[in-house]
């Protein structure tokens, strides 16, 4: 297992730690400040959400670089199963192609997949799933001529209804299996994942090659907002060396993106506060 504890060059943020993938929150730093913040602090990597690059995804893929930042990923694709996802499906394979796209001219190497809840006049998972693996394997190769590979990402099953009917690494690995592309993998969610007892087990059935990203925060034990009041590292009843020793003694030997979404706390501090915590907290308990 690597050790962090006097350097954190593994260490990347997803921007969504910041409140920038929801409209309204956050301080506002515009993507330039963001950038430069995470390089003053060291960062190896940064991780954007669709709705800060706009059309310019060319221009702040370079700026990244030259901060001396990896981008390591794209958030995301839109959902394409369940009550949230667009419709009809010619629009939404189209807005997945455009997601692909974009990642592209970031040079990110990675797409984050959030399949999306139970279609509606369905019930259980069973169809979805289904469903899911087909428009995965339609955009597959689209996405391996643009050279981005696509991570599926479970989710917690709290939302299962409406935000994802991938609810365990398991079946993410299934739908992979079936799906049968050298660019299609799974991206590991401390916040998702931590309960899953069958966890290790599953990651050494994933190996190296289809581990495309692991994300770190925390699971508070009095969550007040499933969505929207995740913890940072160290606070909350994930045991996230362990996770790590999972991750990384399956092959993993990527960044380690932290990915917080807390309403309520930490997008309410100031930008630079809250990079110095994380990594602080990468360095002292991931």
């Amino acid at each position: 297992m690597r050790d962090f504890r006097h350097d954190h060059s593994a260490l990347a943020l997803n921007t969504a730690t910041l409140g920038h993938n929801v409209e309204g929150q956050g301080a506002g730093w515009p993507v330039e400040r963001v950038i430069d913040a995470c390089a003053e602090r060291g960062f190896g990597g940064i991780v954007f959400w669709r709705r800060e690059i706009g059309k310019n995804a060319v221009t702040i893929g370079r700026r990244a670089r030259a901060a001396g930042l990896a981008v390591a990923g794209l958030c995301r694709t839109p959902f394409l199963v369940g009550p949230l996802a667009p419709r009809p499906l010619a629009a939404l394979m189209d807005d997945f192609h455009a997601s692909i796209d974009m990642a592209a001219a970031l040079e990110a190497p990675v797409l984050t997949i959030v399949v999306g809840g139970v279609e509606p006049e369905t019930k259980g998972m069973a169809d979805s799933l289904k469903r899911v693996g087909e428009r995965v394997a339609a955009a597959a190769p689209y996405a391996a001529e643009r050279g981005v590979r696509l991570a599926l990402e479970p989710l917690h099953p709290v939302y299962g209804g409406d935000r994802s009917c991938l609810v365990t690494v398991r079946d993410a690995l299934d739908l992979c299996d079936w799906i049968d592309s050298a660019n299609v993998g799974i991206a590991v969610d401390v916040y998702h994942v931590w309960w899953d007892t069958m966890l290790a087990d599953q990651l050494r059935r994933a190996g190296r090659h289809r581990i495309l990203g692991y994300h770190l925060c925390d699971w508070l034990a009095e969550t007040r907002d499933v969505l929207l009041d995740r913890g940072m590292m160290g606070d909350g009843v994930a045991d996230l060396k362990a996770i790590r020793a999972a991750v990384e003694g399956a092959g993993y030997d990527g960044v380690c993106e932290v990915e917080i979404f807390s309403a309520g706390n930490w997008w309410k501090r100031d930008p630079g506060e809250v990079l110095d915590v994380c990594v602080e907290r990468f360095r002292s308990v991931c």
